[in-house]
């Protein structure tokens, strides 16, 4: 299985594609093992690093809690260790946070990059998704349901992922081994205090931000303002929610145009 190790960390990571370089970060949870990276539609296109972030997955903790720079600085050692100096960069959710204080702190690494349902955090944060995991596991699932797409109110499913309600749900009431449940906490009390807006202004690389239009955990509007401070920043909103990029087909034409130009 493919580890390295980075400062005090054991980091899982997969190769998938073929391509120039693109570095994925992933959002709240992202487990590779549940986020099913060899069927991304961008592999067709670019060679695409994934890796479990820190305390996820089959990633180690390290030894102190973890704050936003630190996913930061972990990915760019990731990338250095395996000898990528320049690199394509897509933030997904937490992980778009994640990606703006990259570009910030490692300007020089970033070729291009896409923020996708994410925010700035400080005064336009996401939804606080820390305060969900006070519910038992069945309110909690039907919680993340409803922010995920604002739709699901009136219609019972999520317009293009009907059927996927039930699989999240089951995903939410199973057991959590303690580690799990450890690094998930540490990444949501360094979600909580994310703030990159006043480093925005700094980002180098030249950035598509992507929303989905019925998003209530990263709202448009965060998107917006993503947008109005990184220079010459593009923005797009798809037909969807948090999950827009398997909802709306063009949302991942448009990312690969964006990152092939």
């Amino acid at each position: 299985m493919p580890f390295i190790h980075v400062g005090d960390l054991q980091i899982y990571y997969e190769f998938h594609g073929d391509g120039f370089p693109l570095l994925h970060i992933s959002g709240t949870g992202g487990d590779l093992r549940r986020t099913f990276p060899a069927q991304s539609r961008l592999n067709k296109h670019f060679l695409g690093l994934h890796f479990d972030q820190r305390g996820l997955g089959r990633t180690s903790l390290g030894d102190h809690p973890p704050t936003m720079a630190d996913f930061a600085d972990d990915a760019a050692a990731l990338c250095a260790e395996l000898g990528w100096q320049r690199f394509n960069v897509v933030g997904t959710s937490f992980g778009g946070m994640v990606a703006q204080h990259l570009a910030i702190r490692h300007p020089e690494l970033v070729d291009r990059l896409v923020l996708n349902c994410t925010s700035p955090g400080g005064d336009a944060p996401s939804y606080p998704l820390h305060e969900l995991q006070s519910l038992e596991p069945e309110a909690r699932a039907e919680a993340w349901i409803r922010l995920m797409d604002t739709r699901y109110e009136q219609t019972g499913e999520i317009p293009g992922l009907e059927g996927l309600t039930s699989l999240f749900r089951a995903a939410q009431n199973a057991p959590m081994s303690d580690k799990a449940a450890e690094g998930l906490a540490a990444q949501l009390e360094a979600r909580r205090h994310h703030d990159a807006v006043q480093g925005l202004a700094a980002i180098v690389a030249p950035t598509l931000v992507c929303a989905g239009r019925y998003d209530a955990i990263a709202p448009v509007s965060r998107s917006e303002r993503i947008a109005s401070e990184v220079p010459d920043a593009r923005l797009q909103v798809f037909d969807g929610g948090h999950l827009f990029m398997m909802q709306d087909p063009q949302a991942t034409t448009a990312i690969c145009e964006f990152l092939s130009a």
